[in-house]
């Protein structure tokens, strides 16, 4: 995996889906994750949670995905949450005060 990469793996059960991305999510790769979460969206997967616990690096990029995404889930009448993010994320998304918003309890 080179340093700029973002990989994700999908898993689905009904309308619940989750994302687990390992890597970075920055500017170079934040639409292959707009991609996937638009797809999921379309698909009627509208409960979504990102696992961000192999993440280590999130730029303001991967930030304006999530919460676009976000806005998206919720007037699907769904919902949209980060678990397990990692000190990086978590720290990332502590600074700007999404993590109330965010990260799944």
């Amino acid at each position: 995996m080179n340093q700029d990469e973002l990989l994700v793996t999908k898993e689905t059960q009904g309308s619940n889906v989750r994302f687990i991305l390992r890597g970075r999510v920055n500017i170079n790769n934040s639409p292959l994750l707009e991609f996937e979460l638009a797809e999921a969206l379309k698909n009627k997967e509208i409960y979504i949670v990102l696992n961000m616990s192999q993440v280590y690096f999130l730029s303001s990029a991967g930030i304006r995905v999530i919460l676009k995404m976000h806005k998206k889930a919720l007037e699907s009448k769904g919902s949209f949450g980060i678990e397990d993010p990692s000190e990086n994320v978590r720290n990332v998304i502590g600074m700007t005060a999404l993590d109330e918003l965010l990260v799944k309890k």
